[in-house]
């Protein structure tokens, strides 16, 4: 039957309507409540305990070397294979192996926030960094397990509405652990508790959320087994490796629970040839290049004023009077906005402009954006002080980091490397706002507000004298930019 014109608009309407229902499949909402499971504890172990130490009468430079308790995070990929390698005794047989890793970092988290809730940031203040340091680790595994278990569970035509809600469900239980536990101490104390107790309730109710995440645990489906979990597979590494079997065995002195030749299996698979290769091939295809060493530097300093300067946002944004609740709904609710609508800008110049020319762009609104601060703190509480200096902060930060993550999928020009190389860029990137900015409490103390700021716009000096360096010598017309930043074929 020939289609007549009131036929036609029918498969647009189905397509349509397919497009909204994919972010409704189980497979997708299962991704979507573990993004939120995900983005939860971050903050605990970050800026919201920032300003739960600045209220306890912490000094700033302790403050900042929390920054230190973040390392969880850039160093996960090292215990990544034993998650990807060893059962969990019990739940694995009852849950699957993604799942029981699941469960049991959910659990692990809740009882490191419970810890965390319990300790005195003033009289405790190391017990307070253990328990931050349990939380991050307790974080990081489950964001291991996570990001495995989307890609093994949702088939490929899912990838990018799972993607997508991960990310918008991950915002989501940040801004709740920020904006949300904020609002909430100041809810237990207008009911009466006294300011400790307020905290520690606030935290508590931070881990009885977690819940939400062994809910969706439990309610999930395990993803098919790998490859490698094939008995066949495992048999003939294990009968192929007898030094592994011996290794093993003294390991069992220490985990009597794990098999002998399960061990085996597993620190095999970690230094299968085929694995061995494809490091070493990535590692050799990148320092091939002449300015290596300077690429990787300028990697490390690109973010790092803009993170010397972050890592103190939440204690001087208090210690200048403002309330923890105009904390939450300035720095948390507007800065979340004006955060989104830089990532789009920043996407609108990756895609107008050359590389070279962003990363210069980036580079000096960064750099500018500290320098509201300093008009911030000589200006005092005022809160459309406040407002101003947030939204420039978090849109030109947001730019910032559009381009900058362009440029790093940009080095990563080999196919067979990518992951390896894209993994390995993140974690160096990460130093600058880890390590490098762990001393910035110090500064502040020395230098006071407004110079701390000015002090922290002028590190991005080192990172433009490497941009001119890297521009000058014909690193980034190497780069294809147009390829990478405006997605041409």
């Amino acid at each position: 039957m020939t289609a007549t014109p009131e036929s036609t608009p029918a498969p647009a309407t189905t397509s349509y309507l397919d497009t909204i229902a994919v972010y409704l499949r189980p497979r997708v909402l299962i991704v979507m409540f573990l993004g939120f499971s995900s983005g939860l504890p971050l903050a605990l172990s970050g800026s919201t305990l920032t300003i739960r130490m600045t209220e306890s009468g912490v000094d700033f430079g302790t403050i900042g070397l929390f920054a230190l308790v973040g390392t969880p995070y850039t160093i996960k990929f090292l215990w990544a294979p034993v998650v990807d390698g060893l059962d969990i005794p019990i739940l694995t047989n009852l849950l699957g192996r993604r799942r029981a890793w699941l469960v049991l970092s959910q659990l692990l988290l809740i009882a490191a926030i419970v810890f965390l809730a319990f300790c005195d940031p003033k009289s405790s203040t190391w017990l307070v960094a253990f328990g931050a340091l349990l939380v991050a680790v307790a974080s990081a595994t489950q964001d291991i397990v996570i990001d495995a278990f989307r890609i093994e569970s949702l088939p490929e035509s899912e990838q990018a509405a799972g993607q997508a809600s991960y990310v918008a469900a991950y915002r989501i239980g940040m801004l709740i652990s920020t904006a949300g536990v904020l609002f909430l101490v100041t809810g237990f104390e207008d009911f009466g508790f006294e300011k400790s107790a307020a905290w520690t309730w606030g935290y508590l109710a931070m881990a009885a959320m977690v819940v939400a995440g062994i809910i969706t645990s439990l309610a999930a489906t395990e993803p098919a087994k790998a490859v490698s979990d094939d008995p066949a597979v495992t048999d003939t590494v294990v009968a192929t490796e007898p030094a592994f079997i011996a290794f093993a065995r003294a390991i069992r002195y220490v985990l009597p629970f794990v098999s002998a030749e399960r061990m085996a299996s597993f620190f095999a698979r970690i230094l299968e040839t085929r694995t061995v290769k494809a490091a070493t091939g990535a590692f050799r295809d990148f320092f091939s290049q002449n300015t290596a060493a300077a690429i990787l530097l300028f990697v490390v300093l690109y973010k790092f004023c803009d993170a010397f300067a972050g890592n103190m946002t939440a204690p001087f944004v208090i210690d200048l009077g403002f309330s923890r609740n105009d904390y939450a709904a300035i720095v948390k609710g507007v800065g979340l906005a004006a955060t989104l609508v830089g990532g789009f800008a920043g996407g609108a110049v990756a895609m107008r402009y050359d590389l070279v020319t962003c990363l210069w762009a980036g580079a000096v609104l960064q750099m500018g954006s500290n320098l509201v601060f300093t008009w911030l703190a000589l200006v005092g509480t005022n809160h459309w002080a406040l407002t101003a200096a947030i939204i420039a902060e978090n849109f030109t930060g947001a730019i910032g980091t559009v381009i900058f993550v362009a440029y790093l999928s940009a080095l990563c020009q080999n196919p067979l490397h990518t992951a390896t190389q894209f993994a390995l860029l993140t974690a160096l990137a990460a130093v600058g706002r880890t390590y490098l900015s762990a001393p910035a409490g110090f500064v502040a103390e020395l230098v006071g507000w407004p110079m701390f700021f000015v002090f922290s716009s002028l590190l991005a000096i080192p990172s433009l004298l490497l941009l001119a360096w890297l521009q000058q010598r014909g690193h980034f017309a190497a780069l294809k930019p147009a390829n990478v930043v405006r997605g041409d074929d």
